[in-house]
């Protein structure tokens, strides 16, 4: 199920609400009282300044700027829309400020500039860089760019990088390096043609010719054809790339070329032009949304072809998120003085080296692979691989240490991995990482509540992003004003109106009359029952018309879990099923059980909670690191529900010496490493950081999801149910539009794994 293309209405309302634009400032330090207020500003915050005054470089110790870059644009060259001023550039820039806090937990401020005048341009930015760690120069029109990051790298001495430039090219360079070891090709000899004589083309001209590419060998070509010395009123950037050769078009170029970068515009790479290649060919074919030549004319003119485009829907994306945000991260680590040429290589070659790596089951999962390998449609890693982070900033780093640019040297670097590790907490990454592998091969997922607008809504989104089929069960005319009403596109969902349906009621009374006849229901009260949409949804998804049930937006929870008891059941050995919360934190994603079912658990039902749970969790591809909780730790107390704790762990590190799970222990030990370390050693979770969490009664697990949430610690997701034979889960009462999206696209993956596809 593809993804359908992003509506005007859509994009404006995410950039408007629920307030306007996508970033916000958020303090680090507390601010409850006026003691804090006075330590954080007047007079308090005097200390610092004159530390600085005495220091400068205490500015690192004391403020945000060691982790703060600028992105600065004139809004001169904005994506394809051209000069379009610094106000209309403002949602890119937000937008590229999300991508380095998402990607590289590296915050921004976002300056559009007035100064289409480059010297202009240049003042205001010298006269703003105190405030910043680094500068990611953005949409800035060749070859102003040029003169612009040329003269700011000269006369600061920070971190600064013309993405547009430089992040294309440290990407091509990764992937032209390991297709070419594919090839069995030497960079010495290989001919390089180019299509495009931008910023970005130019760069990755540079860039190549570092890696060995040779310049006689390098071939530019512009809308006019082959860029040639005879031409006049050339750019000095353009003359680099000049031959002595008569003018010819890209076809008369192209032949004969080992690689292809098109750095231009769609479709003007014929079949036939490609095939005039040497053997082997490479072709970066970048142009978006419209690649130079479409992936499936170009692997049907040569079988024998290694292609990357700039699309996420090939293989071999072309993505600048898989270096920039790295390759900041590294250079503030270190206190980088600028960005230099080692820096960009060093990058280059780990991302390069990166790709070659088993590929973990976490990015295999989230793209739909059974097995990501090293090979011609896998030369460069995927945007989503959690590696990057601490593959591509340490080499960076190192580079800037070697080559003498390192203000802040760092000497432990194991524990700097573990930093770079922690710093990607609560980032929706679990959330990305869900919506990837949802959308590789959508499950049909029936709501019971089909007639709500939140859950007409939150299936309009599941569709636009190919994350789901939805299946909506109501009166069909009251579903169809509520799409007029609200103008919702959902001309893909299947819409089944249960009472106008009576040959499918029919059909499944009968055979829910076969699952209950010996539990005392007769066909007659099987018929009434179905009528009831929660009761006809169960039986959709236990015959297989269904992939996963979701309802319990507008009842209350034991009453959207009866039918689900009832119809699916719990597994075979199960007595009980069991409600996980996964909460979204700073330190990644927590799950929490029991939240929802279970008043007081047996050590057996503990246990069998503990496994499934486990099981839950390893279907996301996490690893479950298990902290059974109490008021106790280790036998402190002896209380009723301490020893059951105490017990349940006892036995399930007898049985099942492969899970990590210890207790009785209370929260704060779980939570904490260090203090676990330090009081209990002996523990199985010293060196393993707590991802799941089992209460000892409904009572403590249920009140301390919904404190978490309500304070705005975390972000939950669920209730997901435990231990059913299917994926069927219910809602909390009154679920927002994006509660509802989440827990469906949970439940698709869930859905999915189950199948084993």
């Amino acid at each position: 199920m593809s993804q359908r293309p992003i509506r005007k209405a859509d994009t404006l309302k995410y950039h408007q609400q629920p307030k306007p634009g996508k970033i916000e400032v958020i303090p680090t330090k507390p601010s409850n009282s006026q003691r804090d207020l006075s330590i954080a500003y007047s007079p308090g915050v005097a200390e610092p300044c004159k530390e600085i005054a005495a220091n400068p470089e205490d500015v690192y110790k004391y403020t945000a700027k060691g982790n703060l870059v600028a992105v600065i644009s004139n809004g001169t060259a904005v994506l394809g829309l051209g000069d379009i001023g610094p106000e209309a550039s403002k949602p890119v820039m937000e937008g590229k400020g999300v991508l380095f806090k998402i990607f590289a937990d590296i915050d921004v401020f976002d300056l559009e500039l007035d100064a289409a005048d480059p010297d202009k341009f240049i003042d205001t930015v010298k006269a703003v860089a105190p405030t910043f760690g680094g500068i990611n120069l953005e949409d800035i029109k060749a070859p102003d760019c040029f003169y612009i990051e040329k003269r700011l790298k000269e006369e600061l001495n920070i971190p600064i990088m013309h993405d547009d430039q430089h992040g294309t090219a440290i990407i091509t360079a990764a992937a032209l390096l390991n297709a070419l070891e594919i090839s069995g090709k030497d960079i010495a000899t290989i001919k390089v043609v180019f299509n495009g004589a931008g910023a970005s083309a130019i760069s990755c001209a540079k860039l190549y010719l570092s890696l060995g590419v040779q310049p006689e060998n390098l071939y530019m070509c512009d809308s006019k054809g082959l860029i040639t010395s005879s031409r006049d009123s050339l750019t000095p950037e353009k003359e680099i790339f000049a031959k002595d050769h008569n003018p010819v078009d890209l076809a008369t170029v192209i032949a004969g070329a080992d690689v292809f970068v098109g750095l231009s515009k769609g479709g003007i790479v014929s079949k036939d032009m490609v095939k005039t290649m040497a053997a082997n060919p490479i072709v970066f074919a970048l142009a978006n949304p419209d690649p130079e030549i479409s992936y499936k004319n170009a692997m049907a003119a040569r079988e024998d072809i290694i292609m990357a485009t700039g699309r996420s829907d090939n293989p071999n994306q072309v993505n600048n998120v898989l270096g920039f945000p790295f390759i900041f991260r590294g250079a503030l680590d270190v206190r980088a003085t600028t960005i230099n040429e080692e820096m960009k290589l060093a990058a280059v070659r780990a991302i390069a080296e990166l790709t070659k790596e088993p590929v973990p089951e976490l990015v295999n999962l989230a793209y739909g692979e059974s097995n990501l390998t090293f090979g011609p449609t896998y030369i460069i890693p995927k945007p989503f691989d959690p590696r990057l982070i601490t593959t591509v900033a340490p080499a960076v780093a190192k580079a800037a240490m070697d080559s003498g640019v390192a203000k802040a040297p760092i000497s432990d670097w194991e524990a700097y991995n573990r930093v770079l590790s922690d710093r990607l907490g609560r980032d929706d990454k679990f959330i990305r990482l869900l919506n990837e592998n949802a959308s590789q091969k959508p499950q049909r997922i029936v709501f019971t509540e089909g007639d709500q607008y939140r859950i007409l809504k939150a299936a309009e989104i599941l569709i636009n992003g190919g994350t789901a089929k939805p299946v909506l069960l109501g009166p069909k005319a009251k579903i169809e004003r509520i799409i007029e009403e609200y103008q919702l596109e959902l001309s893909s969902a299947e819409i089944v109106d249960v009472m106008a349906d009576a040959e499918g009621r029919e059909a499944y009374a009968q055979k829910l009359y076969s699952v209950r006849k010996r539990r005392g229901w007769t066909l007659a009260e099987c018929r009434s029952k179905i009528k009831q949409r929660d009761y006809f949804g169960n039986m959709m998804l236990r015959e297989g018309d269904a992939d996963a049930l979701i309802s319990g937006l507008t009842v209350k929870y034991p009453t959207a879990l009866r039918p689900i008891l009832r119809i699916i059941g719990t597994e075979p050995g199960l007595r009980k099923a069991a409600g996980m919360y996964t909460l979204l934190t700073k330190r990644g994603p927590m799950f929490f059980a029991d939240t929802t079912i279970n008043l007081d658990p047996t050590v057996e039902e503990i246990i069998q909670m503990v496994l499934n749970v486990a099981d839950t969790v390893r279907r996301t591809n996490i690893e479950p690191k298990v902290a059974l909780l109490s008021y106790s730790n280790f036998g402190s107390s002896n209380g009723p529900d301490a020893r059951k704790m105490a017990q349940a762990s006892k036995i399930l590190r007898e049985e099942h010496p492969d899970l990590i799970v210890d207790g009785e222990i209370q929260a704060n030990f779980a939570l904490n490493p260090d203090l676990l370390e330090e009081s209990f050693p002996f523990s199985d979770l010293v060196g393993h950081r707590a991802n799941v969490f089992i209460f000892p009664n409904l009572a403590a697990g249920n009140i301390t999801y919904k404190m978490l949430q309500s304070f705005g610690a975390a972000e939950a997701i669920g209730p997901m149910l435990i231990g059913t034979q299917k994926s069927a889960h219910v809602l909390q009462l009154g679920a927002s539009v994006r509660e509802i999206v989440n827990m469906a696209t949970l439940a698709a993956v869930d859905a999915r794994t189950r199948k084993g596809n």
